[in-house]
């Protein structure tokens, strides 16, 4: 008989981030040394009558919202017709951005890999046991840590004696925002370490006009960085504004990353607005969508890269042949990165977790290939536990 989705579970919880606190607009966590933030993920558990559970520990409040639009629809279904429900799920949200989609998607996939005793890599079609990581920077702060163009240069020059091959910046924004600072420091880590690592910046969207995304962008050309991602106040969608931008810089642009649907990425691959595809299995709509993505700029002859670090991150980069490295973010010289402590077994996004060549492995047990720590989660619940049956 065919397997059958016999309820859905998902619980809220937090765990605390130390050292960290809110920037000054609010916006984006940035290092306090002695402040504590919390956190909050969301745990997804799909039940099958099998006795095998689907898993995904992520996501946020707007697309939990969205899992709660549609998750009865799965109860009762068979989890192997992924595609199907994909398609549905993709309906029903068509008023919203879609986000929804990937808790479920990926922990359907979960199912589907330990169902049939294979990481999900394996079944999307293994390509690579390991990939090269750059080491990707927390947001700037004027507190001691990343508080200067030296201090990220010495921060890029101790990643390189870690083994990372390459170094992305994220900088100060909001009343931190300094165009002319960020120019300085794309020079100060070019100069020291820009002969030995492929250098990017990501400027999440910080600058106000397309003019300061040149000032910038120059500098990048200047010290032949890798990729200029999402440079400006657009949020990251125009395509028309990124096409102009990417035809007066030599440094290639890495877009996509604020655009949901393989639609839409295809639509700013068409119109030459983008050099690099950014692709998250969680933000556009679960590992399905990921891989359609992926192999939609494959056919256009382009590379995608993934964005931030994680399991379901890992399976996609397993199968896919088009992609340069693996993201982990967001490092900090005085602070452990953001991942949640939610693992057993041994998995990690630190910046430690590469081995001496500067590489992660890809999992290779059965589904996501990682064993959530259950009791952590509910230990810490911060909302009800939510279940569809």
């Amino acid at each position: 008989m065919a397997p059958t989705i016999t309820k859905i579970e998902s619980i809220e919880f937090g765990y605390p981030l130390e050292d960290r606190a809110p920037s000054p607009e609010g916006f984006d966590l940035a290092y306090y040394p002695g402040e504590t933030t919390t956190r909050h993920l969301y745990g997804l558990r799909i039940h099958t009558d099998e006795g095998i559970t689907g898993e995904y520990v992520g996501g946020n409040s707007p697309a939990m919202a969205q899992v709660n639009t549609v998750a009865d629809y799965l109860v009762g279904k068979n989890p192997l017709y992924r595609e199907k429900h994909w398609s549905e799920m993709k309906r029903a949200l068509r008023k919203y951005d879609q986000m929804g989609i990937g808790p479920l998607d990926i922990a359907l996939w979960d199912f589907a890999g330990k169902y049939k005793d294979q990481p999900i890599s394996e079944m999307l079609g293994r390509y690579r046991d390991s990939i090269p990581v750059y080491a990707s920077t927390l947001g700037g702060d004027r507190n001691g840590g990343l508080d200067s163009p030296e201090a990220y240069a010495d921060f890029a020059e101790e990643c390189l004696e870690m083994g990372y091959p390459g170094f992305k910046m994220h900088m100060w924004g909001g009343k931190w925002r300094d165009t002319q600072g960020v120019i300085d420091t794309v020079h100060a880590v070019g100069d020291r370490v820009g002969d030995e690592m492929d250098l990017m910046l990501d400027l999440s969207c910080n600058l106000e006009t397309i003019g300061e995304a040149l000032k910038v962008g120059r500098a990048c050309d200047e010290q032949d960085f890798f990729w200029y991602e999402d440079p400006y106040r657009d949020g990251g969608v125009s395509q028309h504004g990124h096409r102009k931008l990417r035809q007066q810089l030599d440094t290639p642009v890495l877009q996509t990353e604020m655009v949901r649907s393989v639609e839409e990425h295809t639509d700013f691959i068409a119109e030459e607005a983008t050099d690099f595809v950014r692709v998250d299995p969680e933000y556009d709509a679960g590992i399905t969508g990921a891989m359609k993505i992926t192999h939609v700029a494959e056919g256009f002859g382009l590379d995608v890269e993934y964005h931030a670090p994680g399991p379901a991150h890992r399976q996609c980069i397993g199968a896919t042949r088009n992609t340069n490295y693996y993201e982990m973010a967001l490092v900090h010289p005085e602070t452990d990165n953001t991942t949640p402590p939610i693992y057993a077994g041994g998995y990690d996004d630190q910046l430690d977790s590469i081995d001496k060549n500067g590489r992660i492995e890809i999992p290779t047990k059965p589904g996501l290939g990682v064993e959530y720590d259950w009791d952590y989660i509910y230990e810490n619940q911060t909302g009800s536990i939510h279940t569809y049956e």
